[in-house]
């Protein structure tokens, strides 16, 4: 036992070493991942911001959902209401106008040693709680400790890399991390909440409340009605107001949520005037829905706002927690029966792409044959990966006409041992292949019934299930499902989060974002060399590599997607192009007071 621990304690004391005092790094105001940050220290405003933007008004837009029970968003229990993090200030915030680069928030000054072994934070002595009571150290510590222990999975992969973290004095805290591996780490432990240690002292973290939580962010809870809405209020003496990454957000006085069981029962309420903004989420919605009064008359606008970010990938997904999808050829084989062409066609008026790739419209998505940097990262697991990994082009070039690949499924079938009994798909264990689609939002159902119907005609029994909003949420979070829609969203500079998505530790971690229930070595290493990737053009290829491997599993049935954000609103609002690179930010936009009553007028009849 000794002869391995003095090893372990020599290294640490080496990195120790290796690490820089303190007192010997330059305090920054951000950090970029890459290169250096966009806006120098006395900047005054994001450029996408307008600083002199006027204060006031409503934004009331709808939750989708059945209700919600619980105000704290952070914990595994419980349906969060929407919103909530308008409530809680971060030690930094991001500038969407840049790839990943974060500025200070609660944080006023940011330390980071050369060899990545600590970052320090420097907390703003004017950072105040709603209560007036002081952000400090303490509040840090509570928070980062409180996250990882009793908070959603995702806060224990995104700072696993953490080995220690100490408050240095009442204003500095300093996180120790575990090797230099995770180049965004320093910059997402930026982006963690800061708790009040104080509120939480006499309360259960871990069980849902409804309570008006504290918080140090612009907005508070001002009202709460389950079932029906939750309502914030802008904070008029929020401590900060005037910072830089601030000025001009956060403008309109009171965001409106208000809960509606079904996505077209809000449709109708929006035209009615009784919700300002949504965003389109279907085709056929934006085709056809707007031949209204209100839209021909000029008070409803729509504008198509171009993504740079990846688009992520959304999928039917296909649980491998249960054998059923244990063998890769059946798996294949419902690939091939979705045929996205005919859906794009003659439901969705050709308004989407085919979505191949989980890191789709970026540079990190794989193509063709692997690059030889790829082959490097690829090789020492060549025995644990099909040779077509290696050796084939992406299975993006499966045949297009729908016969020729249903005989391909139906040929992989037969390879798998899956043989036929009046008209049935039988199992190699002798029993019908039956699958079962969840759902909880019925407009998905005619989008379903074409997979379903090419299943049929491969013998495999299909159904659709459709539960309530809550009821779909527990069934998801336990993973008590065959196949349901899920998407694993994709920033332009993605990191630890991808251990939560496909890493074989959260795997049956309730609430984790592995619905695929991936166990598996090589794709653990290829994330950690993701996250490990020192330069740009390392990423990229650590992406590509790990993407290569995804898709050769067919674990999902890839649907598609639109490189864009589209945005319905009553014609009040005001905002400031061009608009940010990567990322939406309504913080940014504001309530245009003479509109507004023009609008105000029509939607109450005059």
């Amino acid at each position: 036992m000794m002869r391995l621990l003095l090893p372990l304690m020599a290294v640490m004391a080496n990195a120790s070493a290796m690490a820089a005092d303190p007192a010997d790094v330059p305090t920054r105001h951000a950090l970029a991942l890459y290169g250096e940050p966009a806006l120098h220290e006395d900047f005054s405003h994001f450029p996408h911001t307008n600083p002199d933007a006027p204060v006031g008004g409503t934004l009331t837009r709808a939750a989708t959902g059945s209700s919600f029970d619980s105000t704290n968003p952070y914990i595994v229990q419980g349906t969060p209401a929407a919103g909530l993090g308008n409530t809680y200030d971060t030690l930094l915030t991001r500038n969407p106008n840049e790839p990943f680069t974060m500025y200070g928030l609660l944080a006023s000054g940011i330390r980071l040693d050369p060899q990545r072994h600590w970052v320090e934070f420097d907390l703003d002595p004017r950072a105040r709680f709603h209560d007036g009571t002081p952000v400090t150290a303490e509040d840090v510590l509570f928070s980062f400790k409180t996250l990882t222990e009793k908070g959603q999975p995702l806060y224990g992969a995104y700072y696993a890399g953490v080995a220690d973290v100490r408050a240095v004095d009442e204003d500095t805290v300093h996180f120790d991390l575990a090797g230099s591996e995770s180049r965004e780490l320093p910059l997402i432990l930026g982006q963690m909440p800061v708790l009040p240690a104080h509120y939480w002292q006499d309360r259960d973290f871990t069980q849902p409340t409804r309570d008006a939580l504290l918080g140090s962010g612009p907005y508070r809870i001002a009202e709460v009605d389950p079932g029906r809405r939750i309502v914030y209020e802008r904070v008029d003496d929020y401590w900060g107001r005037d910072l830089p990454v601030n000025r001009g957000r956060h403008n309109i006085d009171r965001l409106i949520f208000d809960y509606y069981r079904d996505a077209s029962v809000a449709m109708e309420a929006f035209k009615a005037g009784n919700l300002d903004f949504r965003i389109g989420s279907t085709a056929r919605n934006w085709a056809t829905g707007y031949d209204f009064p209100a839209a021909n008359d000029g008070f409803v606008k729509r504008l198509e706002i171009p993504d740079g970010q990846p688009a992520g990938m959304q999928a039917y997904v296909m649980n491998l927690r249960r054998d059923k999808f244990q063998d890769v050829r059946l798996r294949e084989a419902l690939n091939l029966a979705f045929d996205f062409e005919w859906l794009n066609k003659n439901l969705f008026y050709g308004a989407y792409q085919r979505t191949h790739s989980y890191f789709a419209n970026s540079e990190m998505a794989a193509e063709g044959l692997p690059s030889d940097a790829e082959l490097a990262l690829l090789e020492p697991h060549r025995d644990a990966l099909p040779e077509r990994v290696f050796d084939s082009p992406l299975p993006i070039d499966m045949p297009e006409e729908p016969r020729a690949r249903l005989r391909r499924a139906h040929e992989l079938l037969t390879e798998a041992g899956y043989t036929y009994r009046d008209g049935q798909l039988i199992t190699p264990d002798g029993e019908p292949l039956r699958l079962e689609v969840l759902l909880h939002d019925t407009r998905f159902e005619r989008i379903v019934h074409p997979l379903l119907r090419n299943l049929k005609r491969l013998g495999i029994q299909g159904k659709i299930r459709v539960v309530d909003v809550n009821q779909y949420l527990n069934r998801r979070g336990n993973f008590d499902f065959d196949i349901i829609v899920g998407s694993f969203p994709q920033s332009a500079s993605p990191g630890n989060e991808q251990r939560e998505f496909w890493g074989s530790k959260y795997a049956h971690a309730p609430q984790s974002s592995n619905l695929i229930g991936l166990e598996n070595p090589v794709i653990d290493d290829l994330v950690e060399r993701l996250i490990a990737a020192d330069t740009r053009a390392e990423l990229d290829t650590a992406a590509q590599a790990l993407d290569r491997v995804l898709r050769w599993g067919f674990y999902v049935i890839p649907q598609w997607h639109l490189p864009g954000t589209r945005l319905a609103f009553w014609d009040k609002f005001g905002w400031k192009e061009p608009f940010p690179e990567y990322g939406l930010d309504l913080d940014a936009w504001w309530v245009d007071p003479q509109r507004a009553t023009q609008v105000e007028a029509r939607q109450n009849g005059n």
